[in-house]
Order: structure tokens, then sequence, then C-alpha cells
């Protein structure tokens, strides 16, 4: 699992960002993806899967 920052969630729409802790790099997280609920700035554990528009965080639960 890789672990990482809530950047933004906007529970309304349903969706937001974590980066990655180490690559820095930015993933797109759907509601469907929680495991936990999530709020900015939460450290998260999460899984990668491939989605319709590029690489998607799913599993995503509280570090």
């Amino acid at each position: 699992m890789s672990k990482g920052v809530v950047k933004f969630f906007n529970e309304t729409k349903g969706f937001g960002f974590i980066i990655d802790e180490e690559s820095k790099k930015e993933y797109f997280v759907h509601v469907s993806g929680l495991v936990d609920k999530v709020k900015e700035h939460d450290e998260v554990e999460f899984n990668i899967e491939e989605g319709r528009k590029g690489l998607n965080a799913v599993d995503v639960k509280l570090a």
C-alpha cells in the first residue's frame, strides 16, 4: 500500500485528490474508493488502480 495525504476532498461531489508521500504524484479518489471517511490533510494508505481517466486511489483508509 502507498501512503499519502488528502490534498482536497469534496464530500458533496464525492471526489478528491491524494498526494503520494514518496513520488509526490497526485491521484484522483472517488467516494466509491474509500474505506474510511476522509477530509483535507488526513494521512491515508491506499492502493492504485487504473481507472477510465488514468490512475485512481482505491481502498483508501486512514493511516
